[in-house]
C-alpha cells in the first residue's frame, strides 16, 4: 500500500486554519480584540485535540488577545462542528506564535549592528561582496 503523501491531520490542520482565521478576524472586528491572525494549526493524530499558533500585529497586547481567545475557545469550537463535516471538532488549545516578535527584534539588532559599524567600504577595504572569483 502506497503511503499517503499528505496525511489526514494535515488536511484537517489546513481546513482549521482556514475556518479559524475567518473567526478569530470576525471576533477582532466584533470585540475589538488587537489585530491577529492564526499562523498555523496542529492537530493531535487522534484529531481530539488542535493547537492554534497565534500571531498578533500588536505584541504589547498579546496577553489580551490570547485571554480573549480562550473565552471563546467554546463558541469557535461550535461554530466550526458547523461549518467543518467531521464527526468531533478537536479541542481548541491557542497559543502564542512570537516567532515573528523573535524575528523583528533580530532585524532591529542587525540594523542597529549596522548602523554603528565603521563605513570599511568608503576607503576600498572591507569584504568583497561584489566581486566573484
Amino acid at each position: 500500500m502506497p503511503s499517503r503523501d499528505f496525511k489526514r491531520t494535515d488536511r484537517v490542520g489546513a481546513e482549521l486554519r482556514r475556518e479559524l482565521g475567518l473567526l478569530v478576524h470576525a471576533a477582532v472586528r466584533d470585540h475589538g480584540l488587537p489585530l491577529m491572525s492564526v499562523s498555523d494549526v496542529e492537530v493531535t493524530r487522534d484529531l481530539d485535540w488542535a493547537t492554534v499558533w497565534i500571531t498578533a500585529l500588536q505584541p504589547e497586547r498579546s496577553a489580551e488577545a490570547m485571554k480573549a481567545l480562550k473565552e471563546l475557545a467554546v463558541e469557535f469550537r461550535r461554530e466550526l462542528s458547523r461549518s467543518m463535516r467531521l464527526r468531533r471538532v478537536p479541542e481548541l488549545r491557542f497559543k502564542y506564535d512570537d516567532s515573528v516578535d523573535k524575528g523583528e527584534r533580530i532585524e532591529t539588532l542587525l540594523r542597529q549592528e549596522a548602523a554603528r559599524m565603521p563605513a570599511a567600504d568608503e576607503d576600498g577595504e572591507g569584504d568583497d561582496e561584489g566581486e566573484k572569483g
